[in-house]
């Protein structure tokens, strides 16, 4: 039996052993069935593909943040709109009605032949009940009103058709608004999501005349994925749009707000990425573990002869999970050597998923992995396995060393900043790589880390991205959850940081950012003085056309390349690209294949919007000041 069946059994035994005592002018009971309708289920175009019982290996190990319990959230929450709608109520009144409602929405979900447990798995029916406990003590439409007065921002926000992309954004930017009101009234900063998620609610039941079971209600607010046989790309955006928008807002703040008591898992599953077994990892079983492909085993004496011991006059830098040392075989290769150091988050899983990626990917704007090697540990000495990561050495470093000076005002390269033909030929090359790792290779990859000193340049100053330590491969057209946040300050897109949610949209974030930066010549974002985004700084200017104040000032020399003067034209394009890939919502972002076209000229570059009202939000720059990020 379920935990939701033995709960209904001991309310029975309650109901037997109580209710005969209570005398006939005691007050009513209460009544149990449920107050929601949810024939919707049957009747709306959600898509079910990610609870299909082929979709879902074991459904002991469907996680309360897997794609399954997201979707079913996410439709759950269309009823509690409804019920808004017509009592006026914005949760349930006992546990008993809760637990009612969840057996009825299971009852829908197995008539799609869904496995039977879905909703003991993804919900905690306490958690539905009422309670102040919430939002600014509200319980009612009346506590709404008396809270924030009867004409809020929401009712000219969100009360058109949600399936215009302008319309959403409208009423994104109205959520923020309602919710830093409730939150000034409230006062209790764990109330934040609370107070988000009613506001939700009020603007799907309350205020959208097309109901909280419209197709732009039900992408837009509750981020439910749809199947629409027509424009379904455009479907696929708006169920993406979630920087700062309801789509994923609504979806994440289910899970927290009705599941905030769960403890989540801390690490995702290798063995789901990779075809590892559960048991070789409990057994620790790195020293027996190969890859599938033709990859060069190395031993670690050649390494360390290679590398000089791993001297630090062969140091190169540190990534995310590991220190580069510079290397030279017998044979006069040069390569790079990437020693893996384990930390909270890396390490076996981190070894595992880049030797996997990258051994497979063959593509000129991506660095080579040459080989790996592991050395068993030592238990007399207390020496650990060494875990080591073989690439070809690119002899230009990195791009950051050829974007900022160093501090006496050198560049480590060379004495002059990079021409205008170098850094457009790094965009385009970062673009294609980009492109090959979300649309070349099944399942799409995406990087997570794409910055400036992921980008290595080789010996003709063309662009190869690197470090796939962090990269995950996702499902397509599926956006990807996890509570393993990776990455870095800045670059970092804030749906994914905030949230969670990983989409070819998170790698085309990072890929506008490192586009202002080898635009503007500027870090993308600075905590040195005070808290510098360079989308901040660069998106007023170019709406008001002055693209001179923000392009490297390199590049507006009246004598540039070959003695001509560079196109400020085609300059402006790349920074306006730039501009839209960084878009806080996903939305309206580009996908990196549109990006290149922009880039290459063969599409129009859109008009850019205006800077969205809610971007310097606390919200989002606390995105930045996250430790663990």
């Amino acid at each position: 039996m379920t935990i939701l069946d033995h709960l209904v059994v001991l309310l029975s035994v309650i109901s037997i052993c109580i209710l005969p005592q209570i005398s006939a002018s005691s007050s009513p009971v209460l009544e149990s069935s449920c107050p929601f309708d949810f024939k919707y289920v049957l009747k709306l175009p959600w898509d079910s593909s990610s609870c299909q019982k082929d979709s879902i290996r074991n459904t002991k190990e469907l996680g309360e943040s897997s794609n399954c319990c997201q979707t079913l959230k996410s439709l759950y929450g269309v009823a509690f709109a409804e019920y808004l709608k017509q009592m006026s109520l914005f949760r349930l009144p006992d546990l008993q009605t809760s637990v009612s409602c969840l057996l009825d929405f299971q009852e829908m979900l197995s008539f799609l032949k869904l496995p039977e447990n879905l909703t003991s798995l993804c919900f905690q029916a306490s958690q539905f009940v009422n309670t102040t406990d919430v939002c600014a003590g509200i319980q009612t439409e009346a506590d709404w009103s008396s809270v924030l007065g009867l004409d809020t921002s929401l009712e000219t926000g969100c009360s058109q058709d949600l399936t215009d992309l302008t319309a959403c954004d409208s009423c994104v930017i109205a959520g923020f608004k309602v919710q830093t009101r409730l939150m000034s009234v409230d006062g209790n900063h764990t109330h934040s999501k609370g107070c988000f998620y009613y506001t939700i609610l009020y603007a799907a039941g309350k205020v959208n005349k097309f109901g909280p079971k419209s197709n732009g209600a039900l992408s837009c607010i509750f981020g439910l994925p749809l199947n629409l046989k027509k424009d379904a790309k455009k479907w696929a955006l708006v169920f993406g749009s979630t920087g700062g928008g309801f789509a994923v807002v609504a979806t994440i703040l289910l899970i927290s707000f009705v599941l905030s008591g769960s403890n989540w898992p801390k690490r995702e599953r290798v063995s789901e990425i990779f075809s590892v077994s559960d048991q070789d990892l409990e057994e620790n079983a790195l020293l027996n573990w190969r890859p599938k492909t033709d990859t060069f085993w190395f031993s670690s004496e050649d390494l360390e002869k290679a590398t000089n011991f791993f001297s630090s006059k062969n140091f190169i830098g540190q990534g995310q999970s590991g220190v580069v040392y510079k290397g030279k075989l017998p044979d006069g290769t040069m390569i790079a050597v990437k020693n893996i150091v384990d930390s909270d988050f890396q390490g076996e899983f981190d070894f595992y998923r880049e030797v996997e990626i990258i051994s497979v990917l063959k593509h000129r704007n991506l660095v080579p992995l040459r080989g790996c090697s592991v050395s068993s540990g030592d238990a007399y000495s207390e020496r650990e396995s060494q875990k080591y990561l073989v690439y070809d050495y690119m002899p230009n470093g990195n791009l950051h060393d050829h974007l900022f000076p160093l501090r006496n005002g050198k560049f480590r390269y060379g004495k002059k900043p990079m021409t205008w033909p170098q850094r457009k030929s790094i965009i385009l090359d970062v673009a294609n790589a980009l492109a090959y790792l979300h649309y070349g290779v099944k399942p799409p990859i995406y990087h997570r880390d794409i910055k400036p000193t992921n980008i290595l340049l080789d010996s003709s100053m063309r662009a190869r991205v690197a470090d796939f330590g962090l990269a995950k491969q996702g499902q397509e057209s599926i956006s990807n959850f996890t509570t393993r946040i990776a990455g870095t300050h800045g670059y970092l897109a804030p749906e994914y940081a905030m949230y969670g949610q990983l989409t070819e949209k998170s790698d085309v974030y990072s890929f506008g950012m490192v586009i202002l930066e080898i635009m503007c010549g500027r870090k993308a974002l600075d905590l040195s003085e005070s808290t510098f985004l360079i989308t901040d700084w660069a998106w007023p200017s170019v709406k008001d056309g002055k693209i001179e104040h923000v392009l490297d000032a390199s590049l507006l020399e009246d004598e540039g390349y070959g003695g001509k003067r560079y196109p400020k034209v085609i300059m402006e394009r790349f920074v306006k690209i730039g501009i839209l890939c960084s878009h806080l919502m996903v939305a309206l972002r580009p996908t990196i294949s549109d990006a290149l076209k922009m880039l290459e000229g063969d599409i129009e570059v859109p008009v850019i919007p205006d800077r969205p009202l809610y971007a310097n939000n606390n919200m989002f720059n606390s995105t930045y000041r996250r430790e663990g990020i």
